[in-house]
């Protein structure tokens, strides 16, 4: 199934995407040809887990007899400034779920040749309480991050230290990453949004150039998430452009008008994704109108487990379907 991106090979072929990085992994332009190529003719199925026990793949597997090709996980509580001190039991219980979920990662990922993708709510680099990835529970501005000398820069590129060698070990085994940092900035409710999409666009080309530039970090594939027009960092800081969707009722839908508004307000030469929705799209309109998304990835727990959300129906329907790249 996915193993075919690794041995994907491009010959003759135009439709094939250039890498933002110069040097990227062999594997992972692989990855990128192949979401190059699927997009408007398969979608690749996609689950959020925010638990290391995964129960959202258990309870798909229940449902369908089959599991997600695609699976993010959250890199939250490796976040090197999470204030225990000043915390909630909700926020130590997300944080403490958190735990050893990259072990899993790379386990799961060496495996199956599952496609892995990364989440960070990353908990603000200086001060902070809670969940202090929320705006309301930190004062920190992302602004003094593009000031040299500041404690915001210092605090920041630690952090960004901490969490590279994190995915070093991703390619050490070769593996791949859709890598999506500062996501959903065209709200206000993340840090790194606080201060406008555009902060957020410097924040994601800052770290763009040190890790690709600076660190060598060769196997991300880079992916922004953010439908505002104007911002969009350039094709050359971009692997996937994509949004998250939560509509505020279901609605059969296979997200084409959504499609479109992101693709005139980021770039049309990029793969587009789905990186998180409430309500699955749904599978027999994609079939007909074959909008290319690339993915798409359910959020976690009730989004995903019981219908409150998705019914059990519509998720048969989804893995039963041959328009639907499924997993092991």
């Amino acid at each position: 199934m996915i193993k075919a991106y690794q041995t994907h090979t491009n010959e003759g072929e135009n439709k094939m995407q250039k890498a933002a990085n110069k040097h990227i992994s062999h594997s992972a332009q692989n990855l990128l040809d192949y979401l190059s190529e699927i997009a408007g003719n398969k979608i690749i199925t996609g689950q959020h887990t925010q638990t290391n026990p995964m129960e959202e793949i258990d309870y798909i597997y229940e449902q369908t007899g089959k599991c997600p090709a695609l699976r993010g996980f959250e890199l939250l509580g490796y976040s090197p400034n999470i204030n225990y001190n000043d915390a909630s039991a909700e926020c130590l219980t997300e944080v403490y779920e958190n735990q050893d979920t990259l072990d899993t990662a790379l386990e799961w990922a060496k495996k199956t040749n599952g496609i892995v993708t990364f989440t960070f709510h990353w908990f603000s680099p200086v001060g902070g309480r809670d969940k202090s990835f929320y705006t309301e529970n930190t004062d920190f501005n992302a602004e003094k991050v593009f000031i040299p000398g500041t404690r915001e820069r210092d605090a920041f590129y630690h952090d960004m230290d901490i969490i590279a060698k994190e995915l070093r070990r991703f390619q050490l085994e070769d593996i791949p990453v859709l890598w999506r940092p500062f996501h959903e900035s065209e709200g206000t409710w993340f840090w790194w949004g606080a201060k406008g999409p555009a902060v957020a666009a410097k924040l994601y080309r800052l770290m763009f150039d040190y890790y690709t530039n600076v660190l060598n970090i060769n196997n991300l594939i880079w992916v922004w998430n953010c439908p505002t027009k104007g911002v969009y960092p350039g094709d050359d800081f971009v692997d996937i452009v994509s949004m998250d969707i939560y509509l505020p009722e279901y609605t059969a839908t296979d997200y084409s008008e959504e499609y479109t508004k992101l693709v005139e307000a980021t770039s049309p030469n990029k793969v587009a994704a789905l990186t998180e929705v409430g309500y699955i799209p749904d599978i027999h309109l994609l079939e007909k109108s074959h909008t290319p998304w690339a993915y798409y990835m359910t959020w976690s727990e009730e989004f995903c487990i019981g219908e409150k959300f998705n019914s059990n129906e519509n998720l048969k329907a989804m893995y039963d379907s041959q328009y639907a790249v499924t997993g092991k």
